[in-house]
């Protein structure tokens, strides 16, 4: 198995080299020339431990990794940082829905299942690929992406990371996980914009060449945490399946039975990982993708039609605030058969006139996909109801998935994407109760639901702010260049 571009214009590659590039030099996204062939037992997974079963999914998808160096990279992902054994926990909340939750690690929010372990990939491939080399990492970041990608990547050897956020629209827990970040090789900035302007900025510098002349004289290597990167995504495949056996071990499903998967989705790498599990041997009858208000993927299932042209809209659910959703051309391209042409054309409509249309084939490979989207009042309103109803508190943006939940007699597997604890602002609103930023926020939202302010974020507000530049996204590659070149 090797790693392709989605557009077609670049030559196949092996993981490390897919890890270690991120973007393919055609600015198309790797994906697997094949699918890989696992051996699991739908009957025993559920017995499995995470680590055990990260290890033979990451090794089907990683064939030029060794079996030592796939294990070395589980067992420094998934450690001591999570406050649960589990890694990933199945909670029941009746009506045959099931909250994965995905937010036990080190900064409470998703992107830590694959950013736990991406530093060890790109390190691995680095060794594998004999690459002497300082490896930088630049990455857009709504929030978590950024957070999440510092706590893995902090003070590994021989790398730099740089995060780019939008100065509107993140959490003041989640600037306050950036900003206060005490790796001694993290560049934090905060972009005038959106997190689109902050994510298209970093693709732009990625296909610069000048700024690519820059690395040949400087010798770095260049990678991205972000999605696009296929280092990013095969981790995230593992958890649909832990959550599947833990189903089969609790007995509400039998090995083999289809489930649904609710996703809130912006930038679609987590229903991606779905969808690539459900092709190695994840029974799925329906994907259902979740939007908040910027419900581009809505319109785009429904009516086949992608179209940014629109205003954008900062919401309560801002990690979903995003109108061009990188991930998607990965599952356009196996929807379309593999037709990088028609990729091509597609990704050429929405740089030039803001859209495309599917075309007919590519419409009926989704044909399991279903969508919908909730606005800012229903999030606070499922936030409410759930947690009066259950004693079960919920982020925005789970609460957006959950809002358009519909029993179908599928056992369901959400996403329950972040703990609550990185918006307290919108939960305690959403109860009722008086606002209070900052750490006042934290403290009142335990008051409030008798809950316990997780460990991660206890003493955030008592650590010192580290990064405090603000830019424009002319002056990034100024800015980038000069990090890369710190001592």
């Amino acid at each position: 198995m090797e790693y392709v571009s989605t557009r077609g214009e670049a030559p196949a590659v092996s993981a490390a080299q897919a890890i270690l590039q991120g973007l393919a030099p055609d600015g198309g996204l790797y994906v697997p020339n094949q699918w890989p062939t696992l051996n699991l037992d739908l009957k025993t997974i559920g017995q499995q431990s995470y680590q055990d079963l990260a290890t033979e999914i990451f090794a089907a998808f990683l064939p030029d990794f060794t079996k030592a160096e796939i294990q070395a990279v589980v067992q420094a992902a998934y450690g001591s940082q999570w406050d649960t054994d589990k890694i990933v926990p199945v909670k029941d909340a009746g009506n045959n829905l099931h909250y994965l939750e995905l937010f036990h690690g080190p900064t409470l929010a998703f992107k830590d299942i694959a950013l736990q372990a991406l530093p060890h990939l790109v390190i691995a491939a680095a060794k594998k690929e004999g690459l002497d080399k300082e490896i930088a990492i630049l990455t857009a970041t709504s929030g978590d992406t950024g957070t999440a990608a510092m706590s893995g990547f902090a003070d590994v050897p021989g790398t730099k990371i740089a995060v780019l956020y939008p100065q509107v629209g993140v959490s003041d827990i989640q600037r306050q996980q950036m900003v206060s970040e005490p790796g001694k090789n993290t560049y934090v900035y905060g972009i005038e914009g959106n997190f689109d302007d902050a994510q298209q900025a970093v693709k732009r510098l990625l296909g610069d060449s000048d700024f690519a002349a820059f690395l040949k004289k400087e010798d770095i290597q260049i990678s991205s945490a972000n999605s696009i990167n296929i280092g990013r995504l095969v981790p995230q495949i593992v958890y649909y399946f832990y959550g599947y056996g833990q189903l089969v071990e609790s007995g509400q499903i039998k090995p083999g039975e289809e489930i649904d998967v609710l996703v809130p989705t912006g930038n679609f790498g987590n229903m991606l990982a779905a969808y690539y599990a459900s092709h190695i041997g994840l029974p799925v009858a329906d994907f259902t993708v979740a939007s908040n208000e910027n419900h581009v993927l809505t319109e785009l299932f429904q009516t086949g039609v992608y179209n940014k042209n629109r205003d954008f809209k900062v919401t309560n659910a801002p990690a979903m605030d995003i109108l061009v959703s990188s991930n998607l051309e990965r599952l356009l391209y196996f929807a379309g058969g593999q037709d990088a042409d028609l990729i091509k054309k597609d990704m050429a409509d929405l740089q030039s006139q803001g859209q495309y249309q599917l075309a007919e084939k590519t419409r009926s490979g989704l044909a399991k996909f279903s969508s919908g989207w909730t606005n800012q009042e229903q999030v606070e309103e499922t936030i409410r109801k759930t947690f009066l109803s259950s004693d079960y508190l919920i982020d925005p943006h789970t609460a957006v998935a959950v809002y358009q939940y519909n029993d179908d007699g599928h056992q369901t597997l959400l996403a329950a994407t972040a703990s609550p604890y990185k918006f307290p602002q919108t939960v305690l609103e959403a109860l009722g109760e008086e606002v209070v930023g900052g750490e006042g926020g934290l403290t009142a939202l335990a008051a409030a639901t008798k809950t316990q302010i997780p460990d991660q974020v206890k003493d955030l507000f008592q650590r010192p702010v580290r990064h405090r530049t603000f830019i424009q996204a002319a002056d990034i590659q100024k800015q980038i260049e000069s990090a890369l070149k710190t001592d």
